[in-house]
């Protein structure tokens, strides 16, 4: 059972967490949703088309200008406390690798922290489990945020991300976060380059076999565009690909730009694994 905030989510139930990028410069909006209003409606969107979780983020992942804690944490603490307002019920999740962001947007509401870095701050666990909150456990090949990787090598990508992620998720658990409230994330394209990201993918049943449920952050990614040879806006085809295997691995949580594409290919492959049964079925009975 994975349990956020005022929802559960039993062991087969695939869960959508919707992108809210708070952020002038993100990769894929340039911006679209900084402003309160148009975030709103994205958060309102999201939640139509499906997604049981937002995740808010206040920094671009990339290389950029310099965010710092306090500019980050007005990008996301206001806005986290009128999502909470307006959604009793979502599961908000927060994209920071700063403990203090992290205390701030828990007191605001946040349920979940997605900490997409690694555990480059260590405190981040301790305000998780401080404030009962859930934390994501995400493999970045240690690497400092906002940066990018540059001739990274593994003797084995998976043994790494494994050792890594599973070292988080019960370091947590021994600070007091909920077991289950925490997630493993083997961090595609972080710490990574993209024949890495794509045998994360092909192994991911070996994340899945630890127990820890597991998030993929798939979306509009550069391995998907340089597997594809495909530019940020014309990703959505290999995404979807990348999310059918994820699916059909074992993977539960992923965070999605399209939300409604997603939720089709989810109940797709539940469907095909036996899991769900078809929304309608009169083929050969009428």
């Amino acid at each position: 059972m994975l349990r956020l905030g005022r929802r559960e989510f039993g062991p087969h139930e695939p869960v959508v967490m919707a992108i809210v990028n708070r952020t002038p410069d993100s990769f894929y909006d340039q911006g679209a949703t900084f402003r309160d209003e148009p975030a709103l409606a994205r958060v309102e969107r999201a939640v139509a088309e499906g997604a049981a979780i937002v995740d808010i983020g206040g920094v671009k992942a990339g290389p950029g200008e310099e965010v710092s804690a306090e500019e980050e944490a007005r990008r996301t603490v206001g806005f986290v406390a009128e999502v909470r307002r307006r959604f009793p019920d979502l599961v908000i999740s927060v994209d920071t690798w700063r403990a203090g962001v992290g205390a701030a947007v828990c007191e605001a509401g946040a349920d979940l922290l997605n900490d997409a870095w690694g555990g480059v701050d260590p405190e981040l666990a301790e305000v998780a489990a401080r404030f009962g909150a859930g934390l994501v456990c995400t493999h970045a090949g240690g690497a400092e945020p906002r940066t990018r990787p540059h001739r990274v090598t593994y003797d084995d990508v998976m043994a790494d991300i494994l050792e890594v992620t599973v070292g988080l998720a019960e370091r947590a658990v021994g600070l007091g976060v909920p077991r289950e409230s925490v997630l493993i994330d083997p961090g595609h394209d972080f710490g990574k380059n993209t024949r890495h990201s794509l045998e994360a993918t092909r192994r991911l049943g070996e994340m899945v076999a630890t127990g820890w449920p597991v998030l993929v952050s798939l979306s509009n990614k550069d391995f998907v565009g340089e597997t594809l040879d495909r530019p940020v806006k014309e990703r959505l085809i290999g995404t979807l690909a990348t999310t059918a295997v994820s699916a059909w691995l074992g993977a539960q949580v992923y965070r999605v730009h399209e939300v409604a594409e997603t939720r089709q290919v989810l109940e797709m492959v539940a469907a095909i694994a036996g899991r769900r049964p078809p929304a309608v079925a009169r083929r050969g009975l009428a």
